[in-house]
This record gives C-alpha cells, structure tokens and sequence, in this order.
C-alpha cells in the first residue's frame, strides 16, 4: 500500500495526494455542471447566474469588484451586465466622481430571480441526497466547512497569484 488506501483518500499532514485531489476537482467540476444544467432557469447562462447571484448577495459591486469576485475577463463580464440590465435584473449605477466607472446592484425581480434559482438548485441538491445513505448525507454535511475554507483557499491563492 502506498498508504493512501484502497479509496485514494490518504493524507500526509502536508496536503492531500495527487489522487485525492484529482478526484476532488473532478467531483466538484462534475457537481457543479450537473446544477448548472439543471437548475439554472430563467433563461440565464450559469455564468449570468452566477453574477446574479453575486449582485444580489453583496452588491452593490463596482464592475472591478465584481470582475475579480466572479473570474470573469472584462469583456466577458461586460456581456454579462448588459444581459442582466436588459432583462431588467440588476441596475447600473454610474460613479458621478468616474463617468467611466460604474456599479451594479440588484433590481427587485433579479433578487427573485436570484431566489427562484437557489430554491431550484436546492431542490435537486435535496431530491438527490435522499437516494444517500444517512451516513453519507452526514459527510457531506460535515464537509462544508473544510470545502468552504478549500474554496476560500484557492480563491485567495489566484488573486495572489494574479496580483504578481
């Protein structure tokens, strides 16, 4: 044994083996797909989603902002805005001290837009983990922080990286 054990889940106090954490990407590429195509609605790209979502739960955000918070280039971004104002889901709000610069905040029918979505990818989350175990469904659960702090992690280390 290579003293990950037969489930690749073997840790050395330094991190997790090559194995795990592949299986980790994969798992969470593979989650993450599976709500985005399922679940997304409204008639809005997971990535326009995504905005949304962020608009909503911390807005109002400077483009900046909200450009470094989601992983979005500029343009990209900027198609994104301009389809969630022209559906009438967020609101742009120009910088009086920049006429360049502007920010964004969500409108009444993006936050339920935003809340119809949560509940749909909730609702598929939960119809899912029914067909679990209790055992796995308490993994899970007990998982959350350490994803959340995974996710912090790496969101922290490509700013980092992006500001070197």
């Amino acid at each position: 044994m290579d003293g990950a054990g037969k489930d690749g889940a073997g840790m050395d106090g330094a991190g997790m083996d090559a194995d795990s954490a592949i299986r980790l990407r994969r798992v969470v590429g593979h989650l993450a797909r599976q709500l985005n195509a399922s679940s997304t609605g409204a008639g809005l790209t997971p990535s326009q989603a995504s905005v949304l979502g962020l608009i909503v739960a911390r807005g109002p955000l400077s483009l900046t902002e909200l450009g470094k918070l989601e992983g979005l280039n500029p343009t990209m971004l900027s198609r994104v805005i301009s389809r969630l104002a022209a559906m009438e889901l967020i609101n742009r709000i120009p910088d009086p001290e920049d006429l360049r610069s502007a920010s964004v905040v969500s409108a009444a029918a993006g936050r339920r837009v935003d809340q119809q979505i949560k509940a749909r990818r909730a609702a598929a989350v939960s119809e899912c983990m029914q067909s679990l175990g209790a055992d796995d469904v308490a993994t899970l659960t007990s998982a959350l922080p350490a994803l959340e702090r995974l996710a912090d992690a790496m969101r922290n280390q490509a700013a980092a990286g992006a500001s070197s």
